[in-house]
């Protein structure tokens, strides 16, 4: 059985309706703020012209001068013949053309890697992991739940890590992605074939509760865990992280559903609890 928990308005880890994972974006992209143009905007272009191909560094698509300039020409920057080149170097959102030397060729940013794969980079950065489990009935030996009795999840100690939001920055191939991370929601396996999914961090249970339901994230087991491996249930958490980057003009969405932590707690009939 499947249950989907309602978000809570008044939680604060609530981010509403999340996006689809999308976007690789393009390697090769226009970024005229680097020398003070803002139109057009940064964004996409082909990574090949019949010019030549295009350098995110240099910001142009980029062939070799044939011929080559005379020694002394001011293309050489001061260099020799032979000690690097001089490339043609244009820009058709300028029109602008210009003869740059370099020491070696410029890099080929169409073989270099995808916005997305950048933010893949900055997203290792992060260091996310799965949730602390809060949980009643608590986990251990001397703790035992009661059929038929409330049970309430939470995300125990919420950290950047464990639920963000968390940003990072990479930057490849002459492309720099800002991530920022976030917690979905979270599936609970509960071990008795039902999975709920929460998408809100859950309400610490404490002793004022009593014997209430969870208003945010909670379960009733129908019938005990003995006989099972431990005489326990094994409830698994498993982290639904969004992950929205942007950067070279672009954007993207990035889902990750894989993190979890689980717990085992046991849960008995009443009446075999009193004899």
């Amino acid at each position: 059985m499947t249950v989907e928990v309602p978000s809570e308005p008044s939680d604060p880890g609530d981010i509403g309706e999340a996006p689809k994972d999308s976007g690789s974006g393009a390697s090769c992209y226009w970024d005229g703020t680097k020398s003070g143009i803002s139109k057009p905007p940064p964004g996409p272009v082909p990574c090949s012209t019949d010019f030549g191909y295009w350098s995110n560094a240099l910001n142009c698509y980029v062939r070799l001068a044939d011929p080559q300039p005379v020694a002394g020409d001011p293309a050489w920057q001061g260099h020799e013949p032979g000690d690097g080149n001089v490339y043609e170097c244009w820009q058709p959102q300028t029109d602008l053309q210009i003869q740059v030397w370099s020491a070696t060729p410029p890099v080929n940013s169409g073989a270099g890697p995808t916005p997305r794969e950048v933010a893949q980079i900055a997203v290792d950065r992060m260091g996310l992991r799965a949730i602390d489990i809060g949980i009643v009935p608590e986990p251990g030996p001397d703790r035992i739940g009661i059929v038929g009795m409330p049970v309430w999840m939470w995300v125990a100690s919420p950290s950047r890590q464990t639920w963000g939001p968390i940003t990072a920055s990479a930057s490849a191939g002459g492309i720099t992605i800002t991530a920022t991370a976030r917690v979905e929601s979270i599936r609970w396996d509960m071990g008795d074939g039902t999975e709920i999914t929460c998408r809100n961090k859950g309400t610490a249970y404490k002793a004022a509760f009593g014997k209430s339901k969870s208003p945010t994230c909670g379960h009733t087991y129908e019938t005990s865990s003995g006989g099972l491996p431990d005489d326990t249930f094994t409830v698994t958490a498993t982290s639904a992280w969004v992950v929205s980057w942007e950067g070279a003009g672009q954007s993207g969405v990035i889902r990750l559903d894989g993190l979890q932590r689980s717990v085992r707690v046991a849960v008995g009939e009443a009446q075999v609890l009193v004899q």
